[in-house]
């Protein structure tokens, strides 16, 4: 079972007056992108001062591209840039790149000396380098400290957007009870697709069960969060069985989960520990309640609860007995906010708590 996060991190506080860091975007112009300079833009510890985007879009204007989120873009005059660590001033790079592209370029940044803050899958997996959701393991942060000591950079990386409300669910459940198995189905919302994403003719009256590797993600990632690197393989002990399935909703990824519990605690005490789950440390992004619990029985829902903590709460409803596993519940999270582009924000913000930025001293 994961320890307890320490207590230390609960006593930082970012000094007053201190100067906002700068940050860069790379692939600025995709959703997650989008994402990132909407929720960076007026944030209290970080500045964006460098966009990049694909050779197609560099040296146009931020603004003059097609803007596909709510609201309007907030770096309209910005120029992009060569996603290119050459260019790069800023100490902390988000990475919205593909999957492929990541593989090339965020090593490249790395090495250049950044932390590169990666919502991308590429190296997620990989023991080297951190998969984090504060509330859950921030002590896992450990893993870049001989990179840093060494005067280098690192790359940290945020879960898939499921895995994110499955795994916020499951953690206080593994850290009192420890979990033995779990099942998930998940209804995921066509903005994980990114633009143009899932066809019309997919989507329109129709489900589509998600023709990548989301499963195997599913269940794997959860297990790295919940598990130690002394683990074997890193990962926790327990199996997770996964089915993904993509519907027409736009924001917002619902996942039923089941679970097996070594312990038996009743539905009750189950309500009581996800409703009492708190993080180790005040962040600007992360919400004071991190887990929701609401007990209508039509709940959660995406257009009810995804933007719950604006955005970077998970809602859980349903919890009830299971006559398979024991236990069941609905976890739900805005896909793109706190499954995407707010997850690895929350991660930078927590990289700055424990002094983990290439060049700055340690608070």
């Amino acid at each position: 079972m994961p320890p307890a996060p320490s207590s230390p991190l609960a006593a930082y506080t970012r000094p007053a007056g201190a100067p906002r860091i700068p940050v860069a975007i790379l692939g600025a112009t995709g959703m997650v992108g989008q994402r990132f300079a909407q929720l960076l833009a007026g944030h209290p510890w970080f500045e964006v001062v460098e966009v990049a985007a694909s050779d197609r879009s560099v040296g146009k204007r931020y603004g003059d591209l097609p803007w596909r989120l709510s609201g309007e873009n907030p770096f309209p005059n910005a120029r992009l840039l060569e996603a290119s660590p050459g260019p790069v001033l800023a100490p902390i790079v988000f990475s919205a790149l593909d999957k492929a592209v990541a593989f090339d370029l965020e090593p490249a940044f790395r090495d250049a000396g950044r932390a590169v803050i990666s919502n991308a899958s590429a190296f997620r997996m990989d023991p080297r380098v951190p998969l984090i959701i504060p509330e859950v393991n921030p002590h896992h942060l450990d893993v870049v400290a001989p990179a840093l000591e060494a005067g280098g950079g690192f790359i940290l990386t945020n879960p898939n957007c499921t895995c994110i409300p499955m795994t916020m669910a499951l953690a206080p459940l593994h850290r009192k009870y420890g979990v033995e198995a779990a099942t998930c189905a998940s209804y995921q919302a066509v903005s994980g697709a990114g633009y143009p994403g899932e066809s019309a003719y997919d989507m329109l009256g129709n489900v589509h069960p998600h023709p990548g590797d989301e499963e195997q993600k599913v269940s794997e990632e959860p297990r790295k969060m919940l598990g130690e690197p002394s683990d074997v393989g890193g990962l926790a002990a327990f199996p997770i069985s996964a089915r993904c399935v993509r519907v027409p909703v736009v924001d917002g990824h619902l996942v039923a989960v089941h679970v097996r519990l070594r312990e038996k605690p009743s539905i009750d005490e189950v309500k009581s520990t996800l409703a009492a789950f708190r993080g180790p440390i005040a962040l600007p992004s992360l919400p004071e309640r991190p887990i929701v619990l609401t007990e209508e029985r039509d709940r959660p829902t995406p257009r009810a609860d995804a933007d719950a903590g604006g955005g970077m709460a998970v809602t859980v409803g349903r919890v009830e007995v299971c006559d398979v596993l024991g236990y069941k519940f609905y976890a739900l999270a805005h896909n793109v906010i706190r499954g995407a582009a707010g997850a690895a924000i929350a991660n930078a913000e927590l990289c700055v708590a424990r002094g983990y930025i290439p060049g700055m001293p340690i608070p």
